[in-house]
């Protein structure tokens, strides 16, 4: 018999009425043939007034006794919901997360699963029970009830689907499903029907707050199938899979409240990197957009974004980071934003860096900064523009037709279906087979990429439309274009560097060099052999030490980085070609990979 997981959100079960709906919907899926296990979190604003309420008696409560208050929440809402199924005709029962078998670490308030016992859950299923297990809380292994931290209870629920593995886990909520963007902000904006795991993660890291991708990370690495469906009515929202539409791209996602650091004048050799990751890490500080341009006359510049409710803190941690290093200055800004383009069909064709570039630029927009990954293109803006780009971009891309867009610019090229399946596959596997607990670090795969040149072009004038017109004539020449970086300009200058195919180096420098010539103080440098070393995992964002733990390891083989490039699922870097082996072999040191070609 097939196990669906339902979660329904504290706006979900606010009131009488609606406990009874989320009730209808289990005893339905019972009723058709499920088994059925319900993950509720508390009630409305119910987890707010407990915070108030302790806020009123202690300036500081102990960790421990806000997890053991918090946790009477969802105590409350799963003893409700089970009374209504009760009152429907059905059997159902209502669990903690202790008397569910979710063992955490006693990380209170924050707390990562080890290990879930099904045992007792699939007795009662077995016995005909709807079960309504509490979202968001756990035991430690001292029986002390602990809470997850935001998102807790997508996670719970994410978590018992894999355990279970479950034929689907529903994710109920107040919106239809997971759109093209953010509704409230572009009226045009599309439902997606179905989207894959590592758009869902970017899109998820880069500000669509639908889910938490913590939950996400459960479901890519068991395969369970995610629906986000909505409360209020009976539609079928949006499936997220393995799999997504066959769109170039499929969401935009916009973060508002950016703040960049950027630390200049660096040393460009071994080991700075790593100490800035270092004192980073310490301060447990979630970096964003990672940017680091090749070195000139011997300095190197690193620019980050983190949420700018972090700045403070990550001024301090890079003041002392350049302490560390003996040389260094600092730069920081905060009227910034991020927009940002995902779609695993960007992998395939040539065009999608250089259209989104073009419709900034017919919107006079200018680009601070750009980073890159597979599926993913990211720019920086100024936040008085954001509003305006994020528009501008979703009618760029016609994501409000149901049709498949292919941009103008550039080309498809070819692609294996089959090989890449089959590899993913074996992937996950691994994932799951080294799994030592459920919410570890993992770091999946560590890959060596000796096959591209690099490019950059110097003294660029900082002015919107620049990259968009370099970008249109290299897609134009059908050259597929890797990794783009633009650092923070200086002096009215941009810098922009991208790797291209080895074998297409000679004829896109020819390309490049056509266009420039309207930019007479413009100069272009290249590189005709390099190394790519690519750190990929699921939620590398959130575990901030991978950065800090990739960085040392190669400082400490004595290898300097040249380029960096970060998305939610991958972190790389571009070293000199005769140390992308040393380089792999470090990383796969460090990280516990052995090497299996």
């Amino acid at each position: 018999m097939s196990i669906i997981v339902q979660k329904f959100g504290g706006t979900s079960v606010a009131n009488a009425e609606k406990i009874r709906a989320a009730a209808e919907r289990a005893v339905a899926a019972h009723r058709n043939g499920h088994q059925v296990v319900m993950v509720v979190s508390a009630r409305g604003k119910k987890t707010d007034e407990l915070v108030q309420l302790a806020g009123e008696l202690s300036e500081s409560p102990a960790a421990r006794e806000m997890d053991m208050l918090l946790s009477t929440g969802e105590q409350e809402s799963v003893a409700l919901m089970s009374m209504a199924i009760h009152s429907m005709g059905e059997k159902a029962v209502s669990l903690t997360g202790g008397q569910i078998g979710i063992v955490t670490d006693s990380t209170f308030s924050k707390a990562r699963i080890q290990s879930i016992s099904t045992d007792r859950i699939r007795r009662h299923l077995d016995a005909g029970e709807i079960v309504v297990a509490c979202g968001f809380q756990g035991i430690d292994a001292l029986s002390n009830i602990t809470t997850l931290g935001r998102g807790g209870s997508d996670t719970t629920a994410t978590a018992l689907a894999a355990a279970l593995q479950a034929d689907e886990c529903q994710i109920y909520t107040d919106v239809e499903g997971v759109f093209t963007t953010d509704p409230r902000a572009v009226d045009e904006a599309r439902k997606i029907e179905q989207l894959s795991y590592d758009e869902m993660l970017e899109l998820a890291s880069l500000g669509a707050g639908v889910m938490h991708s913590r939950s996400i990370e459960f479901a890519k690495k068991f395969r369970v199938p995610l629906r986000v469906r909505p409360s209020f009515n009976d539609g079928m929202g949006t499936l997220i899979a393995t799999a997504g539409e066959d769109r170039t791209v499929t969401g935009l996602a916009l973060a508002k409240n950016e703040a960049r650091v950027t630390l200049d004048d660096l040393p460009d050799e071994p080991g700075v990197m790593s100490t800035i990751f270092s004192c980073l890490s310490d301060r447990k500080i979630p970096i964003d957009m990672v940017v680091q341009n090749v070195a000139s006359n011997g300095k190197a510049e690193v620019t980050f974004t983190v949420p700018e409710g972090d700045l403070a803190e990550t001024l301090t941690a890079a003041n002392t980071a350049i302490e560390r290093i003996g040389a260094g200055t600092i730069r920081s800004g905060t009227n910034v934003a991020k927009v940002s383009v995902v779609g695993s069909g960007m992998q395939f064709h040539s065009g999608v860096a250089a259209q989104l570039f073009q419709i900034l630029a017919a919107q006079n927009i200018n680009l601070e900064m750009i980073t890159t990954s597979e599926i993913k293109v990211s720019v920086l803006v100024a936040r008085d523009q954001c509003q305006e780009a994020l528009q501008a971009v979703h009618r760029g891309f016609r994501m409000n037709a149901g049709d498949t867009h292919v941009p103008a610019v550039g080309s498809k090229v070819a692609r294996s279906v089959e090989q890449s399946t089959a590899s993913e596959d074996e992937l996950l596997s691994r994932i799951v087979g080294r799994l030592s607990s459920m919410e570890d670090i993992v770091v999946s795969e560590i890959t060596l990429d000796e096959s591209q040149s690099r490019i950059t072009l110097h003294h660029l004038p900082d002015v919107p439309g620049t990259c968009a017109k370099l970008f249109h004539a290299v897609a134009d020449g059908n050259v597929m274009v890797d990794m783009i970086v633009q650092n923070i300009s200086n002096s009215g200058h941009a810098e922009v560097s991208f790797t291209v195919p080895r074998s297409e180096v000679e004829r896109c420098i020819e390309l490049v060099d056509q266009v420039r010539a309207d930019w007479e103080e413009s100069t272009v440098t290249h590189e005709a052999e390099i190394a790519k070393l690519s750190v990929s995992g699921i939620g590398l964002r959130t575990h901030t030490g991978v950065g800090d733990k990739m960085f040392r390891a190669l400082s400490e083989a004595g290898i300097n980085i040249q380029m960096i490039n970060t998305s939610e699922i991958r972190m790389s870097v571009v070293v000199d070609a005769n140390q992308g082996q040393s380089g792999l072999q470090a990383l796969q040191a460090v990280f516990g990979l052995k090497d299996e070609r």
